[in-house]
């Protein structure tokens, strides 16, 4: 068993390479192989998301706080608030991120393959985000 306490892990600042906005990740779990599992804690600042991308081995998302954005290539843009779950299936094209005016915190968990748990993509249009509230 291995225990990590609160606060003994230091928090990331998301590059801007693969995220718009503020957005900072807090680790929570890397498991050792052979297990795969990798788990954060990731905070969107208002008007904050991520680059369009995908999961080789699928992601779950679970809201924690605040008001957040996510979609699937092709799709419309869907709220998410506090309590919900979101599954995105291996190699969906998506994103997700805080609202325009409201912050969002979700607990993200994917599972590495050949060490990787995601491919990162193109930005969010901002005229394509900037429509995201009428949505839903």
């Amino acid at each position: 068993m291995e225990i990590k306490r609160g606060g003994s892990q230091p928090s990331k600042r998301q590059p801007a390479e693969y995220f718009t906005g503020t957005v900072r990740l807090d680790p929570l779990n890397e498991a050792a192989a052979p297990a795969r599992a990798v788990c954060a804690s990731v905070t969107f600042e208002p008007g904050a998301r991520t680059n369009w991308h995908t999961h080789p081995l699928g992601q779950t998302l679970i809201v924690t706080a605040g008001f957040g954005l996510v979609q699937v290539w092709g799709e419309p843009i869907r709220v998410i608030r506090s309590g919900d779950v979101v599954w995105f299936p291996p190699g969906e094209k998506h994103w997700h991120g805080a609202a325009p005016t409201t912050a969002m915190t979700h607990i993200a968990i994917q599972e590495a393959l050949d060490g990787r748990t995601a491919d990162w993509l193109e930005p969010v249009a901002d005229a394509e985000y900037a429509g995201a509230i009428a949505a839903d």
